[in-house]
């Protein structure tokens, strides 16, 4: 017998594992605890709302498309219209909805001024929503 000396034995080794179990019960009980307050997280108020035209969802903006060709020739919906015929169409088409996007394709070949001119009738009639349609470059063009 010695003093200050405990004998060791090889089957006293430390316990390396980790103990899962309680991880395990603590998630089973917060999915107890969701699955349950997930139902009374939506309203449970039943209710028979009043029902009125002016609660309507909001429509998408219309739009028109003007189109210019090589010729300088003005198309309105693919029909083809003077500037005088498209102004009185356009300022119709204002009244009816003032957010209507006008899409404007005109051809590469067409003068600026005669495009300025068709936009300037599309903003005289209260259309402010001009959109330009262009067509995307070919990834194999080169850049000027």
């Amino acid at each position: 017998m010695s003093f200050g000396r405990f004998e060791r034995s090889k089957n006293a080794a430390p316990f390396s594992d980790i103990n899962v179990t309680p991880l395990v019960d603590v998630m089973l009980v917060l999915v107890v605890i969701f699955i349950i307050t997930a139902p009374l997280l939506a309203s449970s108020i039943r209710l028979d709302l009043p029902k009125t035209d002016a609660a309507k969802p909001m429509e998408e903006p219309k739009f028109v498309t003007l189109v210019v060709d090589k010729a300088g020739q003005t198309f309105l919906q693919d029909q083809p219209i003077t500037l005088e015929l498209l102004a009185q169409s356009l300022a119709q088409t204002a009244k009816q909805n003032p957010d209507t996007e006008v899409q404007l394709r005109a051809d590469e070949a067409v003068p600026y001024g005669r495009v300025v001119e068709v936009m300037g009738v599309a903003q005289k009639a209260g259309l402010n929503r001009i959109g330009f349609v262009a067509d995307a470059k070919a990834a194999d063009a080169k850049p000027n």
